[in-house]
């Protein structure tokens, strides 16, 4: 078994799962979605309103798509001593893990690139100005999304808990994302615009990457320490 096998058992898993593509793709695919073409059509000159809860929704597709799912998905498979059982054919460590979060940060852009479309034809919202620059941010962000979310994972004691302990880090990337319009003291603004959702929302509205991208980077290599220190291969003893 190689790393592409390890990426295609978990894609496939993925998608057998109704429960799973319920919680992490339909739902968070339909708020992206659905609310900006409310706001498009329900409120006067709805346009601008549209594009900026759009834009925002991109932080609540990462912290769902990405993080949320592979935390899920890596905690239920550690509890299963499915992981435990992949360390003992001929497959790295590094393969295990990189297998997973390639098929899961792969997902994750694909569903944004798929809403951004759907948004444009249900509510209007201009496309990026810069395609470029917005599938680099975009990928980049999947990408470290998903890394954290594994990592994310030694902080979860058992599978069925994986909802209580990852939806205050949607709420947190949804409320720093912007959409809600809701005034912040200036400490507590700069310090929301270093997380890795806001990063890729703010860079997505004005086209800088290199600022971006050297802060995901940063959370990136956070991830990686944080998985090399913490991250767990089968449940802990009780």
């Amino acid at each position: 078994m190689s790393l592409t096998a390890v990426y295609r058992l978990g894609t496939r898993m993925f998608w057998q799962d109704t429960a799973m593509l319920f919680g992490t793709v339909i739902t968070p695919v339909a708020l992206s979605v659905g609310l900006p073409a409310l706001m498009r059509h329900l409120t006067p000159g709805g346009l601008p309103l549209a594009t900026v809860v759009f834009q925002g929704s991109i932080a609540l597709l990462l912290a769902i798509t990405a993080l949320m799912n592979v935390t899920m998905t890596l905690t239920v498979r550690r509890d299963q001593l499915v992981l435990k059982r992949l360390r003992c054919t001929r497959l790295t460590d590094t393969q295990i893990l990189l297998g997973q979060i390639a098929g899961t940060a792969t997902q994750t852009f694909a569903l944004i690139v798929l809403c951004t479309v759907a948004a444009r034809l249900a509510a209007g919202v201009p496309l990026p100005a810069d395609p470029l620059v917005f599938a680099a941010v975009t990928a980049a962000g999947s990408v470290v999304l998903t890394l954290l979310g594994a990592a994310y994972t030694a902080a979860v004691p058992r599978a069925e808990l994986t909802p209580v302990f990852t939806m205050p880090v949607f709420l947190l990337a949804w409320f720093a994302s912007g959409a809600m319009a809701i005034p912040l003291p200036s400490w507590l603004e700069t310090a929301l615009g270093l997380l890795p959702t806001t990063v890729v929302v703010d860079a997505v509205r004005t086209g800088e990457v290199v600022a971006p991208l050297l802060v995901l980077a940063a959370w990136a290599a956070a991830g990686v320490v944080a998985i090399r220190l913490w991250f767990r291969w089968e449940p802990r003893r009780s």
